[in-house]
């Protein structure tokens, strides 16, 4: 990437920041299968103006072991995403709350066997979930509610190049958008929203009409690779943390991606 004349890259920060731990779900949909995408407000300090899926920051309530919760435990999280037990709990608990923030899809149900076929009666607390006034713990808590952890399946691991001012320790998420239920772009970070085949994201990008930041990108190209929901959410991934380069040469800007050594 060339920068433009009169655009400065900013130095680097020195010592670099410290990841924050985040979890971004990428959710699928039959025919395609199609990918549920966010534009994200122009102004925004992270990602302003590029396309994304949901997700956020971990919030350290997310880590209540009280949560009703059915699926792979803790452990079998922790050791898809390299990380403690606690930590999993949290981010697969951010994956669920920051989805149903964002898009209003609720990955939770009455019981283990069931999921939540129309969300929309719960929405009235997503922007209460999204200022923190209480943990989702106890908004599933209140609603009787089960967090499905087996509705989702470890993606990828991605953290923000050193050379950010902003970054995040994210693990993505892959789900099938459960039957019934209707995904929006009720959140104030959303400029606008779509369902796409991954391969039309990708064209859109190449031809310069939709900001993808490395990870996005990628998640899109290999679900491209998928001919169904069911095909994707059966891969059998190997998850690696992957810390992207920005190299700079003059005016050009290129980054490199590598696996994390450790």
């Amino acid at each position: 990437m060339v920068l433009p004349d009169g655009f400065v890259l900013p130095e680097p920060p020195d010592p670099p920041a410290v990841p924050k731990d985040a979890a971004t779900v990428i959710i699928v949909r039959d025919p395609g299968p199609e990918v549920f995408l966010l534009r994200r407000v122009a102004g925004m300090a992270f990602a302003g103006g590029m396309t994304v899926f949901p997700g956020g920051g971990v919030d350290p309530r997310d880590a209540d072991a009280s949560v009703a919760w059915h699926g792979p435990d803790a452990d079998w999280w922790a050791d898809r995403f390299g990380c403690d037990p606690a930590m999993a709990r949290a981010l697969v608990c951010a994956a669920v709350r920051e989805t149903f923030e964002e898009s209003g899809v609720l990955l939770a149900g009455p019981d283990g066997t069931r999921v939540v076929s129309d969300a929309r009666p719960f929405h009235a607390a997503r922007q209460d979930l999204v200022d923190r006034k209480y943990s989702f713990a106890q908004f599933l808590n209140d609603n009787q509610l089960v967090l499905r952890a087996d509705l989702l399946r470890p993606w990828a691991h991605w953290v923000t190049p050193a050379e950010e001012p902003r970054r995040y320790d994210t693990r993505f998420f892959l789900a099938a958008m459960p039957e019934g239920q209707v995904a929006d772009g009720a959140t104030t970070e959303a400029q606008d929203v779509a369902w796409q085949h991954p391969g039309a994201a990708l064209a859109e990008w190449e031809a310069g009409e939709r900001g993808l930041m490395p990870p996005t990108w990628m998640a899109l190209a290999d679900l491209n690779d998928h001919p169904s929901v069911t095909s994707a959410m059966a891969a059998d991934r190997t998850i690696d943390k992957i810390i992207p380069k920005i190299v700079r040469d003059g005016r050009k800007v290129r980054v490199v991606l590598a696996e994390a050594d450790s």
